[in-house]
């Protein structure tokens, strides 16, 4: 198995989340997009007036996270997921702490 974890030498690196060889584009999309909403709620956290971005923001990113999750396909995908939905956990809790999710 350590063929896997590197590539062999006429093989390139190439980052993907389809390890498989199979294209996954639906769970692609979510994983990705759960990555992003928990990098906007997490970054929007350390703006005074971004609790409200940082709240909702934080709470679509835990629920497309959990159903990402759950329909996942590659490790690849869960790894995104999961970083994705501890971000999203952060902004979604510190958006409420400080304000919660109206101005």
């Amino acid at each position: 198995m350590p063929h896997i974890l590197q590539p062999s030498e006429n093989e390139r690196f190439r980052l993907t989340l389809n390890t498989d060889g199979r294209p996954h584009p639906v769970e692609n999309i979510l994983a990705v997009a759960t990555f992003l909403l928990g990098l906007v709620a997490f970054v929007s956290t350390f703006f005074p007036s971004g609790h409200m971005i940082a709240s909702w923001a934080g709470a679509l990113g835990f629920g497309t996270g959990l159903y990402s999750q759950y329909i996942s396909a590659t490790t690849a995908q869960r790894s995104l997921n999961i970083i994705g939905l501890v971000a999203s956990f952060v902004g979604v809790a510190l958006g409420i702490a400080r304000g919660g999710f109206l101005p």
